[in-house]
Formats: structure tokens, sequence, C-alpha cells
């Protein structure tokens, strides 16, 4: 089931910023943020979000695992649609 953008600005914002490293860590091939300072975080956190709200990004909750992951759109099944 994907999670409506307007869904999203109700969690916390910690919550959603965690939810954003961990999909970014999931994007680099070593696996790591070490030549990223705090600045970079913040602009590649700030990028995702504008992704989310242009529908690029979604966020997908898994009722198989009960987990919550950031997918692009693409990835996606062609009938799948906002919950």
């Amino acid at each position: 089931m994907l999670i409506s953008y307007e869904a999203l600005g109700q969690l916390p914002v910690d919550t959603l910023n965690n939810l954003i490293r961990e999909y970014l860590l999931t994007q680099v091939e070593d696996g790591s943020f070490a030549s990223l300072d705090n600045d970079g975080l913040k602009r590649a956190i700030a990028h995702c979000k504008t992704l989310l709200k242009k529908g690029d990004l979604v966020v997908e909750y898994s009722e198989d695992n009960d987990s919550v992951g950031i997918r692009h759109r693409s990835e996606l099944a062609p009938h799948q649609d906002l919950g």
C-alpha cells in the first residue's frame, strides 16, 4: 500500500528524515556516507522530500513483512495506487 505525501506530513520530522536516510543509504553502492558532510546530507534529504512531493519517489507499506520503505515510482507495479 502506498502512503500519500499528505499522510507523511503527519509524521514527526525525525521519523520522516530517518526513513529518507535509510533510503539514501540503499542508494550508495559502498553503503557509506563517509564523504558526505552534514550539509550534504541535509541537501540530499531535502531533495528526496521534493521528489516525494512530486510523486517521483513514493513511500510503500508492506503488509507482508510489516515494513515501510521509499521506492522510485518506476519500480511499482502498474496497478499500485495511493492508499
